[in-house]
């Protein structure tokens, strides 16, 4: 399979014609099946002409029936749902000017990619020369001229999948809605179709909702990323600011790989500094961290009020004599697994407590790290998380 990007067309461009182009507005909007599951709860947002949204949750989070409702595939229980400035709750999904990519490709067998590109323009009634050029310009697009004359079981999975991109591309819909459409893809395909897919929107510039359980596909894709569980947004916002910023301990502990580490325990004050600084009292084994001073006056929560630390793996660093950064701690741990990344390795640990917690480390710097060994960890506090106790406990610092 061909790796697509820029490189493909600095010779020889496509001509891409300009498609229309809408703002999606959900207000409100609420869906509840039979037997009283809420699926979806007061969901509200607006996604600008040109935005690739990225909806992303576990399994069961409601984002893949907020998309179906969008297309009109599923029923609004209450609330709003506008497409270009239109409420469409009462239209048809053949009348929404939308086109949807679903996880299994759904082409016809019997037609060649071709064919499977022009059935929904066919159906139409546009003209024969018209779907020709549209065929042809999204096969540039997708590096598929070769394969137009193939029938689906003549075509890998990827070729496949860009097939159904192209039947939704040459539409020219207002928006398109893609349902997990790398699920059934190998890890490598994934990787490559994802770029093309990002280059793809690049050039079009159509309003795009992209539903995912994988959060790296989400946060290399949206131009915003929407987290959402149990039915309900819990965060939405560029990409690097949900990572650094998680509004609650959900959002951080779902987004960034390998997940934030978590540690309960209470805020306390350093009384050895004369600034009252503010840390963490832990609530196993009692150890401390110091946190980082809060601009002004602010304060992250009341003393000796119950919190939860949270620290990405990438927080912490090998200590080495010398080489310790400024400002951080140094903590002793036991190694128990050691996992080779490549350039990276992640490293669970355990403290003298029993707290468990991963560590990801350049591979460079964990030479000499083995299982059942011990090792000295430096964390930086500048990038500590603070939360409310509980799953959904909303963030009580910035974070980086």
């Amino acid at each position: 399979m061909v790796i697509t990007g820029a490189a493909r067309y600095a010779d020889n461009p496509p001509v891409v014609v300009p498609v229309p182009m809408a703002s999606i507005t959900l207000h409100d909007v609420t869906k509840v099946y039979p037997g009283g599951h809420r699926a979806v709860r007061g969901v509200s947002l607006d996604i600008a002409d040109g935005e690739l949204v990225a909806l992303v949750g576990p399994s069961g989070c409601g984002k893949s029936t907020t998309l179906r409702m969008i297309a009109g595939l599923e029923d609004v229980t209450s609330g709003v749902i506008s497409i270009g400035g239109r409420v469409v709750n009462q239209v048809e999904p053949k009348d929404r000017d939308i086109a949807m990519v679903f996880q299994n490709y759904a082409l016809y067998p019997h037609m060649t990619a071709y064919q499977n590109m022009a059935f929904s323009l066919r159906l139409r009634g546009v003209p024969r020369a018209e779907i020709d050029r549209r065929v042809r310009q999204a096969a540039r697009m997708l590096d598929l001229v070769p394969l137009l004359g193939r029938r689906p079981r003549e075509m890998s999975g990827g070729q496949r999948q860009r097939v159904a991109v192209g039947r939704a591309i040459v539409r020219e819909p207002q928006c398109h809605l893609f349902d997990e459409p790398l699920s059934n893809l190998d890890a490598r395909l994934r990787v490559t179709t994802r770029g093309e897919l990002k280059a793809l929107h690049q050039r079009l510039k159509t309003t795009t909702v992209y539903v995912t359980h994988d959060q790296e596909e989400a946060m290399t894709l949206g131009d915003r990323v929407v987290v959402m569980a149990q039915g309900i947004i819990q965060q939405a916002g560029p990409p690097l600011e949900v990572y650094r910023r998680p509004a609650n301990r959900f959002v951080a502990s779902f987004i960034g790989m390998p997940p934030m580490n978590f540690m309960d325990g209470t805020l306390g004050r350093d009384a050895d500094s004369e600034s009252g600084r503010e840390v963490f009292v832990a609530s196993e084994g009692g150890w401390t961290l110091s946190l980082p001073p809060v601009s002004g006056d602010s304060r992250r929560g009341t003393a000796g009020a119950p919190v939860v630390l949270g620290l990405r793996p990438q927080a912490f660093s090998i200590a080495r004599d010398g080489g310790i950064p400024a400002g951080a701690e140094v903590w002793e741990v036991r190694v128990l697994v050691v996992e080779p990344l490549g350039e990276s390795m992640d490293v669970t640990c355990e403290r003298p407590g029993g707290e468990r917690l991963v560590a990801r480390i350049p591979a460079q710097e964990g030479e000499g790290v083995t299982p059942n060994s011990l090792a000295r960890l430096a964390v930086d506090a500048r990038q500590a998380h603070l939360f409310e106790p509980g799953e959904f406990g909303r963030s009580l610092s910035d974070g980086l």
